[in-house]
């Protein structure tokens, strides 16, 4: 079933169960996929690789903005951002851990041949292809800085 099926399916679900968060979140995804689907990108169907990385941008968004809300002790808003978060968390795959991305990205460096941190653009170009939807940029990045500095 596509995701924009899934997410009409949980937006009645929601409406009937009265979770608020959960609409709003629902209502939110329903909106990105259909601004992406009548930009002209794509004919026909999305593909589930375009669906993926609509949810990722949401999340990010999410992340980012619960960020700066925490920072600016504005509680109110960073729990509408972490409400919606565990939502649009629920539609992507799960996200690897630290311990489990090293290896691998050890691996990336050894395969590109990097020696320090100016080798971190081709490390890091290889490293996102290869982990799409498996872990966000940031702990990619992170793990590539503490591997090409150490």
């Amino acid at each position: 079933m596509s995701l924009e099926l899934t997410v009409n399916t949980k937006i009645k679900e929601a409406m009937l169960g009265k979770r608020e968060a959960e609409l709003r979140t629902l209502r939110a995804i329903k909106a990105a996929l259909l601004v992406e689907k009548t930009s002209g990108t794509f004919q026909g169907e999305m593909t589930a690789e375009a669906e993926l990385k609509i949810l990722q941008k949401l999340a990010k968004q999410r992340k980012d903005s619960l960020e700066i809300f925490e920072k600016q002790d504005r509680e109110d808003l960073a729990v509408k951002e972490r409400e919606e978060l565990a939502v649009i968390e629920t539609f992507l795959p799960a996200q690897m851990s630290e311990d489990e991305l090293r290896p691998i990205i050890a691996e990336i460096i050894t395969k590109v041949g990097a020696t320090g941190p100016q080798d971190m653009g081709k490390v890091m170009g290889m490293a996102t292809k290869q982990l799409a939807g498996k872990a966000d940029g940031k702990t990619i990045s992170a793990i590539v800085k503490s591997i090409l500095t150490a």
